[in-house]
């Protein structure tokens, strides 16, 4: 029985490209060093997948910073402004599209569908030419196919892989450049891109037998006009990819009745992946009935998660979906990229053995894939799946998983009354008269840069090579020099900078109770970002305070209000691996209860305004319209509302947001009813702004991020004023 990897993760398990990349950016690093280290990287991941025995193993799912970006360059779509010569597109256009330079400014960032990757916009219109500027997916394939693997005596002349694409259709999902009319459709462009897609040619011509093109847009709310679009692209590209067998890969949620209709009657297309984890429904759709002689590609190991997967749940699923689909048809599969969890369970060698037990990073992922396939085929590895069998006993009778105290506190939150007594309009009156604060006040997100100093004395603190007087000693004094910063600069709602801060999930899950930490548990975020989420495996609580030490200090060197900087429920469980064994909102309220209760400590001593960041927003978040008012009126009216519930009115709260569409859930953001809410506004050409000038009765205050601090450009005084 054949499987399948739906991709990778491509920072490394070491995080190799991020060093790399952020040396070539210093020019530490020349580009001939930026491209040796990715192709020992790619060579690597092949291999890995080889030996595993995976039989369908991708290619061009790495990246310098995103796949996306990748598409783009493919395509010859490069804004006017980075100058391009329209030759094929080499690093320095590349990174300036992504990232900026000192003349112009980057390319727009967002989410991607309800991950905590970022994405970046393809800036589309009427009047963007488009050309064939990057090889990248072909040099790729050219390149896994050359590699010589010993281990595999049937291929020695090396891998076969199978081309990953971002497909059309989903490439065109986002929305008009700045400056085209918001009236015009992305999908009329779709006539003008085929013609490029047709270099598949050259993809067949090298070898290749199979190709993937990856269509998440498939999982939304899509009217008949993108289900048209859909069925004339790949109708269009029928005849070009004739010799080549096609598969069409879907994720992050179940496809919709007439989504599935409109992808199974594709003739051209051999196979269908489908997200079988997050999306239980599409199951019942392919019972109701699926293609004759097509491949379905069965998403059972979970991409977004480190829980290890229940090999006998989904074998009987396999085995079910066999008798509707036909033995020898079902590819088993991941139910998504791996490139949203962590890359290698091995390099954890300090999480506790049971828990460690209990997971699976992508290595350990693949392994899992192959051996469902085996199974399937009537090869199970018993010794593998006792192992397995035995690891989710252990999880399910662990007396340290539930907390009784935790459970009755949190239904305890959930029956309380969640609103503060007194409208918007009136606290912001009483804060300002407290406060004291200009017509247009000053402050910043909260995180100031860290040295390799600072990064130090954390880590030796850590390790015990240093005593806490001086780990206190130190930290006081990068905050001292932070709270200076910001006088001289007229600030005038100050931050105490974080010094002692690793990462705005892992701190604060650091001194919760109901956490586990990785040693090398990295995810990309976008670039050369990477997060390590920590791991919430049992019911969560706080023991003790948790900020008010450093926020009280910061406060006692400055007259100016010290803002305390939090991170709120939706984030903290968004950005951590979630334990699968209860509901994520029972979680969430655990999260919320503990951070009610920093924000009751912060008030008490003396801090008058606290900022709670939900920059994980739209995470979570349905991606059918029709399911995302009531995931709203959870998460947010009964969780994080009652944060902040019992405040003064003259305690200032502000929610931070970022990199977020917030056009279709404004709503819902002022129903969080915070007195002031901050977002980005600098790289999405102050399109989330709009959103609050347009349509919308909106009574509290607004802060508009007006310097991108992800680039290095430095906006001008003008420019800030505009």
């Amino acid at each position: 029985m054949a499987s399948h990897i739906v991709g990778y993760p491509r920072m490394g398990p070491k995080r190799e490209i991020k060093f790399v990349l952020e040396s070539f950016w210093d020019g530490k690093s020349s580009a001939e060093d930026l491209q040796k280290v990715a192709a020992e990287l790619r060579t690597s991941i092949w291999k890995q997948m080889a030996d595993a025995g995976i039989k369908h193993i991708p290619s061009n799912t790495f990246s310098y910073y995103d796949q996306v970006l990748d598409t783009t360059t493919m395509l010859g779509a490069v804004p006017e402004r980075y100058g391009w010569n329209g030759r094929e597109i080499g690093f320095d256009t590349y990174f300036s599209m992504a990232r900026g330079n000192s003349s112009v400014p980057a390319m727009e960032m967002t989410k991607w569908f309800g991950t905590n990757y970022h994405f970046i916009v393809p800036e589309l219109g009427p009047n963007v030419n488009f050309s064939y500027a990057s090889h990248k997916a072909v040099n790729e394939f050219k390149e896994a196919k050359a590699f010589s693997n010993q281990s595999r005596l049937d291929d020695l002349l090396g891998i076969e892989t199978v081309p990953v694409i971002v497909g059309p259709v989903s490439y065109l999902l986002s929305k008009p450049a700045k400056g085209v009319e918001k009236s015009f459709s992305l999908l009329s462009l779709i006539d003008k891109i085929l013609p490029i897609y047709k270099f598949v040619t050259e993809l067949k011509e090298a070898g290749a037998t199979w190709i993937q093109f990856d269509e998440p847009t498939l999982v939304l709310d899509l009217d008949s006009h993108h289900l048209q679009a859909f069925t004339h692209a790949y109708s269009e590209l029928e005849s070009t990819v004739s010799g080549l067998k096609v598969l069409i890969e879907t994720y992050f949620s179940d496809v919709p009745a007439e989504a599935y209709k409109t992808l199974t009657s594709l003739k051209g297309v051999a196979g269908f992946g489908f997200d079988l984890v997050r999306g239980t429904k599409t199951l019942d759709l392919v019972n109701a009935g699926f293609p004759s002689g097509k491949y379905l590609f069965a998403g059972v190991v979970d991409g977004r998660n480190i829980w290890a997967n229940d090999l006998v749940v989904s074998l009987n699923t396999l085995k079910s979906l066999e008798d509707k689909v036909g033995k020898g048809n079902i590819v088993v599969s991941t139910s998504c990229s791996l490139l949203h969890t962590a890359v290698d369970l091995a390099n954890e060698t300090k999480l506790d053995k049971e828990i460690k037990s209990w997971l699976a990073f992508a290595a350990q992922k693949v392994k899992e894939v192959n051996a469902l396939a085996k199974a399937l085929s009537g090869e199970r590895d018993e010794a593998f799946f006792f192992s397995n069998a035995a690891a989710h006993s252990s999880r399910k009778f662990s007396p340290r998983v539930t907390n009784e105290n935790v459970q009755k506190a949190a239904a305890s939150l959930k029956g309380s009354d969640h609103r503060r007594a007194t409208n918007v309009s009136a606290r912001l009156a009483a804060q300002q008269q407290k406060l004291g604060l200009p017509v247009l006040p000053t402050t910043t997100i909260g995180s100031f840069p860290q040295t390799m100093d600072l990064r130090r004395v954390r880590r030796e603190f850590k390790a015990k090579k240093i005593s806490e007087d001086d780990y206190v000693k130190s930290i006081k004094e990068e905050i001292n020099k932070v709270v200076k910063l910001q006088e001289e600069l007229d600030i005038d709602v100050l931050v105490h900078g974080e010094p002692e801060r690793n990462d705005m999930v892992e701190y604060f899950g650091e001194q919760l109770s109901g956490f586990a930490f990785t040693v090398s548990g990295w995810v990309q975020s976008y670039g050369s970002r990477c997060v390590k989420p920590p791991i919430i495996y049992v019911d969560v609580s706080r023991p003790k305070a948790m900020t008010v030490f450093w926020s009280s200090m910061a406060k006692s060197m400055t007259k100016r209000p010290m803002k305390g900087m939090l991170t709120g429920p939706v984030t903290i469980l968004n950005w951590s691996f979630v334990r699968n064994d209860q509901p994520r909102l029972e979680t969430c309220y655990q999260i919320a209860l503990a951070i009610k209760d920093e924000v009751e400590d912060l008030e008490r001593a003396g801090i008058m305004v606290i900022q709670i960041d939900d920059a994980a927003l739209r995470e979570g978040l349905p991606l059918r319209k029709s399911e995302q008012a009531s995931y709203f009126i959870q998460y947010y009216s009964y969780t994080v509302i009652r944060t902040n519930c019992s405040v003064e009115d003259t305690t200032q709260i502000h929610a931070h947001m970022c990199y977020s569409n917030f056009n279709d859930i404004s709503h819902s953001i002022i129903n969080m009813d915070a007195d002031v809410i901050t977002i980005e506004n600098s790289r999405s050409n102050e399109k989330l702004l709009s959103v609050f000038r347009v349509g919308v009765k909106y009574g509290a205050g607004i802060g508009p991020g007006v310097d991108d601090i992800h680039s290095p450009r430095i906006p001008s005084t003008e420019e800030i004023a505009d």
